[in-house]
């Protein structure tokens, strides 16, 4: 049953373009539908999360990663009475707009954009996520893009400069009142960072980069590592680590779920918001407790120092950025190596139509096409 503050989808504040009402499900899940069967949805299964695609099969990619999220935030929307369709679409689409290689590769093309094309805004995968959704997506006859509601489209947008803001209509105006979206986003957000540090802690494990020693220093980590020992003292033995580090780490997520959605419910209590409107008008809500705070930042910081600038990521990351960088300059002082569909006569309109397609490839095809392009 829904909560009085939750997104209620008959209450939606629409979509950019007037459609019937969809018969036999809610506007909600439209939205899911409509996100999960789309191209770039489908993209994320070869693109980075920390590994490249093709170092092995079973690393994360953007799409397990949204997946896992998407978990996570149903879980915590059914604790809390919130719309776990909306919670669910919004955790599907949030990475839409991540670029090939990852963070590495988001932070080159904006770089690329901001020194070769500066008028034409930069690049930020929040905004290339509603991008796509709004206007790069073409399934439909009457529209550009997916035409999501509102409330999807408010939760994608997780942070937004002012200048960009002023350009978005009413999905960028809550950075400018300094307003707080929907708790379904809220909980998207903080679900996001759950499922990162801890698939990121298993992916460290399984690739060798991080050890089980290194993380018994994390004080979270310690004290479950601690607790499933004692109760399956087996799991200790070298024959059985992987199923010690899926115990330890299943039983972490779990905690943090119940502390934020125990949290949040406190904060509910607090201000007591009898609608989505008025959420948005309270200070932040979904929260973890000041101990759990510190304790995901302590994670944060560890991944950060000993997996994110490990030396074979690193490694990764010089070729990622310059594979991204060959690929921008070569087309945009060589627009005729593009195909006619992202060829514009305007320069600032080729600059963002050449970021899109650069941030549309996938690992594997923009390494193929540097080969291409730079191979002798």
């Amino acid at each position: 049953m829904l909560a009085a503050y939750a997104s209620h989808p008959e209450q939606s504040r629409g979509r950019l373009y007037p459609e019937s009402a969809p018969s036999g499900r809610s506007q909600f899940q439209r939205d899911r539908d409509r996100i999960i069967h789309c191209n770039a949805f489908r993209l994320l299964e070869y693109k980075t999360q920390v590994f490249v695609n093709h170092e092995g099969d079973l690393f994360r990619t953007r799409l397990t990663h949204s997946i896992e999220v998407a978990q996570i935030a149903r879980s915590i929307a059914r604790r809390l009475g919130l719309h776990e369709d909306l919670i669910e679409a919004i955790s599907l689409a949030h990475d839409l707009g991540h670029t090939p290689f990852g963070h590495a590769g988001q932070e080159e093309l904006n770089l690329c954009m901001r020194e070769l094309a500066p008028e034409a805004g930069g690049f930020e995968h929040n905004l290339q996520s509603l991008r796509i959704v709004d206007h790069i997506e073409e399934r439909y006859a009457e529209f550009n893009g997916l035409n999501l509601c509102f409330e999807t489209r408010e939760g994608i947008l997780k942070h937004c400069s002012a200048k960009h803001a002023a350009l978005l209509g009413e999905v960028g105006q809550r950075f400018l009142d300094r307003t707080q979206p929907s708790l379904e986003a809220q909980v998207t957000n903080i679900a996001d960072e759950i499922a990162y540090n801890h698939h990121d802690i298993d992916d460290g494990l399984r690739s060798g980069l991080i050890t089980l020693e290194q993380l018994l220093d994390i004080s979270i980590f310690a004290t479950h590592y601690e607790q499933v020992v004692q109760l399956y003292p087996q799991l200790a033995e070298p024959q059985n680590r992987k199923r010690l580090i899926g115990e330890i780490i299943r039983r972490m997520i779990h905690t943090f779920v119940v502390d934020l959605s125990e949290a949040t419910l406190a904060q509910l209590d607090k201000h007591r918001p009898k609608s989505a409107d008025e959420v948005r008008q309270c200070p932040r809500i979904a929260t973890f407790t000041p101990e759990m705070r510190a304790h995901a930042d302590e994670l944060k910081r560890f991944l950060r120092t000993n997996l994110y600038y490990h030396d074979r990521v690193l490694r990764m990351t010089l070729k990622a950025r310059r594979i991204v960088r060959d690929l921008f300059q070569a087309f945009i002082n060589e627009p005729a190596l593009l195909s006619a569909e992202h060829r514009r006569d305007d320069f600032n309109d080729q600059a963002r139509a050449i970021a899109d397609y650069v941030a549309g490839m996938t690992d594997r095809f923009a390494i193929k096409e540097h080969r291409d392009l730079f191979s002798m």
